[in-house]
């Protein structure tokens, strides 16, 4: 999101308000993540982090992107926070690249980057993108191939700073933010990458503000983030994204952070971590939430 710290603290508050509207909360089910998260406090300044993803090529590795206005770059850090390594998308354009994601893609057994260029403040963008390339691993200092998935949404512009890529099907679904309950589009694949696709609403969520996604590795937990909260769903191998996300949620625990716009499951299926753009003077921090 781009926006000064005193207007994003006014943009916070208020989705923090609406997005605490409920619905098909399941509040029966325990709760499979703990509720005091590990922190790390970030060795740089990643000003606008807006996601986040666990590096399946780099191990103990996550990859960080700011949004827009700020460089055409990924950044490599450790679990500890610490920064590894800067890599440049060559010929590309950051003009709100609002969250990250790696799942499968064109070529069977790779895995592929999505990055999405979703964020529209003010629904002025005819069009929007994502950048799909195989992970680099850290050897690299410059992307300069990848497929560009360039689509419009079938009822006009949005604005998006979430998604979700089912590794089985490969499909990608795009969670917006600013309408009244946010809402989810499909991109059906093969999605074509010479011309403008179109993105096809399948359902609605029971409450709005989402700024983050993600989907575990073995497709079978989804956290859908807000500022305020982190609603929870499972769903088994056969059932799609947006089914899932029609059925009963559960709230984690969430220690709530500044402006926290990013969020991954680790691999390796212990937990999942958050992250924040920066506020203030306040410490930008990493946190991992252990599997109970």
């Amino acid at each position: 999101m781009q926006n000064s710290n005193y207007s994003s603290f006014i943009g916070v508050c208020l989705f923090c308000v609406l997005a605490t509207s409920s619905c098909k909360k399941n509040s029966a089910i325990q709760l499979p993540f703990g509720n005091s998260p590990s922190a790390a406090v970030l060795s740089t300044v990643i000003k606008e982090a807006s996601g986040i993803a666990d590096s399946k090529v780099n191990a103990g590795m996550l990859w960080v992107q700011e949004d827009g206005g700020n460089n055409t770059q990924l950044y490599l850090i450790s679990r500890a926070a610490q920064l590894n390594k800067k890599i440049f998308l060559k010929n590309s354009i950051n003009r709100d690249w609002e969250d990250i994601a790696i799942s499968t893609g064109p070529v069977a057994g790779k895995n592929y980057i999505y990055l999405a260029d979703i964020g529209d403040n003010n629904a002025a963008y005819s069009t929007a993108c994502f950048y799909r390339f195989e992970e680099p691993d850290q050897t690299k200092d410059t992307i300069t191939a990848f497929d560009k998935i360039e689509f419009v949404y079938s009822d006009g512009p949005r604005d998006a700073e979430a998604f979700l890529v089912d590794a089985a099907t490969k499909d990608i679904f795009i969670i917006t933010k600013r309408d009244t309950k946010s809402l989810v589009y499909k991109l059906a694949y093969p999605q074509s990458t010479s011309t403008i696709n179109t993105a096809i609403l399948v359902t609605t969520l029971a409450y709005t503000g989402v700024v983050s996604a993600a989907i575990n590795t073995s497709g079978t937990e989804i956290i859908i983030k807000t500022y305020a909260n982190l609603y929870y769903y499972t769903k088994t191998a056969n059932v799609a994204i947006d089914k899932a996300l029609q059925t009963n949620y559960t709230l984690l625990s969430y220690q709530q952070e500044p402006q926290g716009e990013a969020i991954s499951f680790a691999n390796d299926n212990t937990g999942f971590f958050t992250l924040s753009e920066q506020f203030g003077t306040i410490p930008q921090q990493l946190f991992f939430y252990n599997r109970q």
